[in-house]
């Protein structure tokens, strides 16, 4: 019985190195090679709405937790660029990334951005967008040319919306991330 396996090792090793080979082949023939963008975009975290007057208010604890949450989840992404809005509760949501990414933030204004150049200014990038419960899926919506998305809920922290583009062509995934965060008390 066991060499029945070792014989079945040797077979498939040769195919799997030739069938590798043959991808090559096409890829070099076609010379195309595909330009794949990914873009992660994200709401702020939780913010501290003890002074309803502040229309700029910074995080509360739970969004602090939040923030270092998603500095976390997106270790293992070698991400080239962060953007986000001119807040407080952005600046501090992407502040554990782009600390542990060594990234500098690039702040825009969700109305004035130029979808088309956006795309090419972040061609071949993996990207973070931090945004608003608003802003995030409009901006989605304008990344993938359809509308998809709707205004998130306003106890929506933890949505994920991954939009990728390879050779301009665009799919999406939203995925919900739970984070055990500690509550405000």
């Amino acid at each position: 019985m066991q060499w029945i396996k070792s014989l079945y090792i040797i077979l498939c090793i040769p195919l799997i190195f030739t069938s590798c080979k043959d991808e090559q082949k096409v890829t070099q023939e076609n010379n195309t090679k595909d330009v794949v963008s990914t873009f992660y975009f994200i709401r702020h975290a939780e913010k501290d709405r003890s002074d309803p007057e502040n229309v700029d208010p910074e995080l509360n604890q739970r969004g602090l937790g939040r923030a270092m949450h998603w500095a976390e989840i997106l270790n293992d992404v070698d991400l080239d660029v962060i953007y986000t809005t001119d807040y407080e509760r952005t600046s501090m949501t992407a502040a554990p990334t782009a600390v542990k990414k060594e990234l500098d933030v690039t702040y825009y204004e969700p109305q004035n951005v130029d979808i088309e150049q956006f795309k090419a200014d972040n061609l071949g990038k993996k990207v973070l967008v931090v945004g608003h419960s608003n802003t995030t899926p409009e901006f989605v919506n304008k990344m993938i040319g359809e509308d998809l998305y709707y205004e998130m809920d306003d106890s929506d922290n933890g949505s994920l919306f991954i939009v990728q583009l390879v050779n301009g062509q665009a799919t999406s995934q939203r995925l919900h991330i739970n984070c055990n965060c500690p509550k405000e008390r």
